[in-house]
């Protein structure tokens, strides 16, 4: 039905991470939830009001405001979508991120707003009519919501988009509540125990918890969160199928919305190789992945002596004694400048941003274990912070 419903109405099925078939996609998604949701909230306000159900009745504000959502997110995917210009020369592709924060909000409002309404109606409870209509009503919007979690989960993975994903977590709330709805009402005419306002608070009480997760989920790329393993480890393997590459670090990954995101990294190759030719395999580094991963890559270039034992044997050495301290640390860039009384050993350590040490001690602890083991040197150490999650 997904498929169907996207090949007849998005005229544009190409490369979903081209900024307007995301924008087509976006909307798309936007008006099929609009439609179904305000004709959901219809239909069940008036059952609600007819039989005097709390629960029903606010179930279908639920899904008035998940309308409201909807119309958030396509103005969300609009926004997104307007082109680079001087004052946001990395585009607006961050709008989408706020959309997504936006609905998160919402969702936490409504769980809010219920769980209120439900103790007011265990307080003061009241007789809930049961008919056969309110049933109908009640199962045929669980089949809906079922389906349109599935069908914002499917385009939102299609395109990458957290505010899709965060629309299908909604649905399949609905369908939580709304069974919950249904389930207190069929006990309630058999039983004759009210548990309308019960069901209410229940629901409210597992949207508010969705919606902090939500929020959370939305928040992070806002705040600047690690770039995914499966990026990074692309890049790197990338980076070193490459003839010639001997190792590469300091990756820096920058996020401006989907489909617009930059990376920066150092390549190590050997100092002894003709350095035109060098820079010329980083040039062709950097347009492969523009033209194979839509990814905007700024590659420096860092000559590594390979043809003196010494230092290969040093830079090995203190490469795996730093892992004493920490096994995430790494070192690079290390060069040595020889004098008549000793030997400057000048090179960069990693630290993991969740090291417990600061970097000054860290500077310590490294100069102090390369220094026992190559007494005539002097360790000239650069702490490089990591951008990447401490798991990577």
């Amino acid at each position: 039905m997904t498929e169907w419903l996207v090949r007849r109405f998005v005229k544009d099925s190409g490369n979903t991470g081209d900024a307007a078939v995301r924008t087509a996609y976006g909307q798309f998604a936007g008006i099929v939830c609009i439609v179904c949701n305000i004709a959901l909230c219809i239909a069940k306000g008036a059952i609600g009001a007819l039989a005097g159900s709390v629960s029903i009745v606010a179930d279908a504000v639920n899904n008035l405001s998940d309308a409201a959502s909807n119309i958030v997110s396509l103005l969300g995917f609009k926004l997104a979508s307007r082109p680079a210009d001087p004052e946001h020369p990395y585009g607006h592709g961050r709008y989408e991120y706020l959309a997504g924060l936006v609905v998160a909000a919402l969702v936490l409002a409504i769980g809010i707003n219920l769980v209120g309404s439900s103790v007011e109606r265990i307080l003061d409870p009241a007789p809930v009519e049961f008919s056969g209509a309110l049933v109908a009503v009640l199962a045929l919007s669980i089949a809906v919501k079922l389906w349109m979690a599935a069908f914002n989960r499917a385009l939102g993975k299609r395109i990458g988009s957290e505010t899709l994903q965060a629309t299908a977590v909604d649905s399949r709330n609905d369908v939580i509540s709304t069974a919950a709805v249904l389930a207190s009402a069929v006990v309630s005419q058999a039983t004759g125990i009210q548990l309308d306002g019960a069901a209410g608070a229940a629901v409210g009480a597992f949207i508010v918890w969705s919606g902090i997760g939500l929020v959370r989920d939305t928040v992070n790329p806002l705040l600047g969160q690690a770039p995914s393993p499966e990026l990074v480890e692309h890049i790197r393997t990338k980076i070193m199928g490459y003839p010639g590459v001997l190792g590469t670090h300091d990756l820096m990954v920058h996020d401006y919305g989907p489909g617009r995101q930059f990376a920066s990294a150092h390549v190590e190759m050997a100092a002894e190789a003709d350095p035109i030719e060098s820079h010329d395999l980083i040039d062709n580094i950097e347009q492969d992945f523009k033209n194979d991963d839509r990814l905007i890559v700024t590659l420096h270039y860092d000559p590594i002596v390979t043809d003196d034992p010494a230092v290969v044997d040093m830079r090995g050495w203190i490469d795996r004694a730093v892992k004493i301290i920490d096994p995430r640390i790494t070192i690079h860039d290390l060069r040595c400048v020889p004098g008549p009384t000793h030997t400057n050993v000048i090179f960069d350590c990693v630290r993991p941003a969740d090291l417990p040490m600061g970097a000054d001690e860290l500077r310590r602890r490294v100069s102090r274990i390369v220094r026992d083991h190559y007494p005539r040197t002097i360790p000239k150490i650069t702490v490089d912070e990591s951008y990447v999650s401490s798991e990577q």
